[in-house]
């Protein structure tokens, strides 16, 4: 069983930046793939990034590439999301997420959710 606690959302304005955190548990953190996706107001849970057990290789919907950075610390069982030049269309709940790692896509899959951080971003 993995569990996992999402912090640092909050409210910022349009080109703030927020560092999410996600606290794992297990000793197994560092072979599971993790990834955060997020769900707007009267939308459908989407994609934001991810990033490969052990050997760390990333991916990111297009829509966050350039401003937002997903890396994790196996040692502190953290997954982190750094988000820089934040919009409006960011605002959403974010959902950190786990899976026993595999080599196919890393935009699905997940077996393992938190139970969501908010982020609100005004213009």
């Amino acid at each position: 069983q993995v569990q996992l606690v999402e912090s640092g959302g909050g409210l910022v304005q349009a080109g703030d930046s927020l560092r999410l955190s996600c606290a794992g548990s297990g000793r197994t953190f560092s072979g599971y793939d993790m990834g955060w996706f997020r769900q707007a107001p009267g939308k459908e849970r989407e994609f934001v990034a991810a990033i490969r057990r052990i050997i760390g290789s990333t991916t990111y919907a297009d829509s966050v590439k350039g401003r937002f950075t997903i890396s994790r610390d196996n040692a502190k069982i953290t997954l982190y999301l750094q988000m820089n030049g934040l919009k409006p269309e960011d605002t959403a709940v974010y959902y950190c997420a786990a899976r026993d790692g595999s080599y196919g896509s890393l935009t699905n899959g997940y077996d393992y959710w938190g139970r969501g951080t908010q982020v609100t971003v005004t213009s």
